[in-house]
């Protein structure tokens, strides 16, 4: 007998956790409960947990949702060299730098589905690395692996500038990352 297919309610709350998660962990991290969730979204717990089985089930799958976006993003870029790039940085970092769980899940293990993201997030990532390279506005001794240690650097330290100074460590990342004399 073939599986059927979720009803519409179901999909919808599903939604809705997925939304009230996202939010809740990139403002408080992963400490929220899924009570809290479930009151926010809504619905009772045992909603929540039909869906997701245990809280590491949820984040992973606000993670991987969000990975893919940033995936999506990096592969629409790769028309202008000089400015996708760094453009692309900026939008990661700002997308980082107040998501407590993203920026941590950035270097983390998600399971298959947040795995395939990642590995989508970095393909992306090292075409552009390459095509900047190539157009000689940022550094060719650079690697994909050292991008991503560096990137996780500047959002450790967007996180802890004071408020009205954000971008500053991204900006000194991006001169560090230019060709020498660009």
């Amino acid at each position: 007998m073939p599986e059927r297919a979720p009803r519409a309610d179901a999909l919808r709350n599903r939604a809705k956790i997925l939304e009230v998660a996202a939010s809740a962990f990139a403002d408080h991290g992963a400490a929220v409960s899924l009570d809290a969730i479930a009151a926010q979204a809504g619905v009772g717990p045992g909603t929540v947990h039909r869906h997701f089985s245990t809280k590491e089930s949820l984040i992973a799958a606000v993670v991987t949702a969000r990975l893919n976006l940033i995936a999506d993003r990096a592969e629409e870029l790769q028309h202008d060299p000089s400015a996708d790039f760094f453009a692309f940085l900026a939008e990661l970092g700002g997308a980082a730098r107040h998501n407590v769980v993203l920026a941590a899940a950035l270097g983390g293990t998600l399971g298959a589905e947040g795995d395939n993201a990642a590995i989508r997030l970095t393909r992306g990532l090292e075409a552009l690395l390459r095509s900047a390279q190539q157009a000689g506005v940022v550094r060719a001794d650079l690697t994909v692996t050292e991008l991503h240690a560096i990137i996780g650097g500047a959002i450790a330290i967007e996180q802890r500038l004071p408020e009205g100074r954000e971008g500053l460590g991204l900006d000194i990342v991006f001169t560090g990352l230019r060709t020498p004399g660009r």
